[in-house]
């Protein structure tokens, strides 16, 4: 399974994750594959052209503004959105919260067909479905 992380959640979590996984699966921040300031309309439609990726996302800006929704929906990339407040923790909290919740997360990417999104709470052991 090939994880991709946005701007939203920091590379150094990205990378730490990516070594914690590998060799069976692989994780990758936005900033080691794209300019860091490239728009979620760029970088979402050539992530797509690759299949098997999985974003991991901590920007609710792409399901809630037209553009970047009808952009993200196209694309068919399967997508868990950090629930709100995730950007607003420091970061050894956001690594508590996306370390406790990876198994459902995992569990929850190898089930569903592309396309498929959810919200990842902060607290509670159930995904929502978008």
């Amino acid at each position: 399974m090939k994880i991709f992380f946005d701007n939203c959640i920091s590379a150094k979590l990205a990378r730490a994750i990516h070594e914690l996984i590998r060799p069976e699966h692989e994780a990758v921040a936005l900033r080691d594959r794209f300019p860091e300031a490239i728009a979620d309309t760029d970088w979402i439609p050539q992530l797509a052209r690759e299949p098997g990726w999985i974003i991991i996302s901590g920007d609710q800006r792409i399901r809630k503004r037209p553009q970047e929704r009808e952009i993200w929906r196209a694309a068919k990339l399967t997508t868990f959105f950090m629930a709100d407040g995730f950007t607003n923790v420091d970061g050894w909290e956001q690594v508590r919260w996306l370390i406790e919740k990876w198994p459902l997360i995992m569990d929850q990417a190898r089930r569903v067909t592309a396309g498929s999104a959810f919200e990842v709470p902060r607290r509670g052991s159930k995904l929502s479905t978008l």
